[in-house]
């Protein structure tokens, strides 16, 4: 097969700096990385950045994903693909929010169905659960599906899953934390008001995340420290953040780049705002936001794109940092070293962006979809 070549005068490298680079493509994979010449011709005046990556989509416009899910539903699957696609996102996590332990199995297995099909573009990464294994922060969650970690559940569903949010003042959750761990999933803590103690327990068996910093957790207090703080003063957890202007402000965006820097990791967690559903959850879109009836925060309408431009121009984070988590700080969460970054040898997901940085075009290993 032959090579394809990208060249822009902008191209953010793993230093992060943009580049004057020509990146060649071939077989699926960047082959190459070369720096170009100022008197040579690139290929596009457009920004080359590595594909977005997001960790937590509930569902999108009309889409709901445990409804998708649910009914095996391959039209809306391929929509989701689309939808995605058109914010530049090449690899995400489908996540299911909280409902009774019995309905995760056909769900779970409809999504693992798509991971592997060839037809899967976006990529699929894997399974983010969110709940129902959650703390006292429920936030839209209803409240009667949440339960305490079940070992013998997590032992023997955890394939394909590589996220679950819990929270860390539950019963069993520090031995929930080391067993999913130990297979390989990640456990991020979340929907969580915990004691100190029981937030280190949470990192000494393994977490690496903390969902949604700021929303439906304990936070900034300047007597009584919460999980929010904890977060941003600890190394081994990264913490993700929507950021469209309602769930955090622009200044504890700018304070959490400003303290956590390449620990940040971009989310939408956004939600079938259209269908005005996020599984069992009934929401509507209140100012832009989507809320329950009673005004609690349900999930975002927020694209990827968007999220970058807020934290560039309303929160005032530097555009390669801003950048990073959206795709190589989430890439090393996960441990997806194949990805998130423009080097030799990963895939060849790619996106470029405008100066208003609006998605101009996507390459999904090494594809042009967009």
């Amino acid at each position: 097969m032959t090579s394809v070549f990208v060249s822009s005068s902008r191209v953010l490298l793993t230093d992060g700096a943009f580049h004057r680079a020509r990146v060649e493509i071939r077989d699926g994979r960047i082959r190459s990385v070369t720096a170009v010449g100022a008197d040579e011709k690139v290929t596009t005046e457009h920004m080359i950045v590595p594909g977005f990556i997001d960790v937590q989509v509930n569902g999108i416009d009309d889409v709901d994903i445990w409804k998708a899910a649910s009914d095996d539903d391959q039209q809306a699957w391929n929509r989701l693909g689309n939808l995605l696609l058109d914010q530049g996102v090449t690899s995400w996590c489908p996540t299911l929010v909280s409902a009774p332990l019995k309905r995760y199995r056909t769900a779970m297995d409809s999504i693992r169905r798509w991971k592997t099909s060839s037809r899967s573009a976006p990529n699929i990464i894997g399974i983010h659960l969110e709940g129902p294994f959650l703390g006292s922060a429920h936030g839209a969650h209803r409240s009667e599906s949440i339960c305490d970690p079940d070992l013998s559940w997590l032992e023997t569903n955890l394939d394909d899953v590589v996220l679950v949010t819990m929270g860390a003042e539950s019963q069993h959750s520090s031995e929930a934390c080391a067993l999913a761990t130990s297979l390989s999933t990640n456990v991020a803590i979340g929907h969580s008001r915990p004691t100190r103690k029981q937030f280190e327990d949470m990192v000494a068996n393994g977490a690496s995340l903390v969902t949604h910093l700021f929303n439906a957790m304990s936070g900034l207090h300047h007597r009584e420290p919460g999980l929010a703080a904890w977060a941003l003063l600890e190394p081994k957890l990264c913490a993700s953040i929507i950021a469209d202007g309602v769930h955090v402000s622009s200044e504890l965006v700018s304070l959490s780049f400003a303290a956590k820097a390449g620990g940040m990791v971009l989310v939408t967690d956004s939600v079938a705002w259209r269908s005005g559903i996020a599984g069992e959850i009934k929401m509507s879109v209140i100012d832009g936001a989507a809320r329950l009836a009673d005004g609690t925060l349900a999930g975002s309408t927020v694209t990827m794109p968007d999220a970058i431009k807020f934290c560039v121009h309303q929160a005032d984070v530097p555009l390669p940092l801003v950048l990073q988590a959206a795709t190589a700080t989430p890439s090393r969460l996960l441990r997806q070293n194949d990805r998130g970054v423009i080097v030799s040898g990963c895939r060849a997901d790619i996106t470029a962006l405008t100066d208003d940085l609006d998605v101009a075009a996507v390459w999904v290993s090494g594809e042009q979809l967009r």
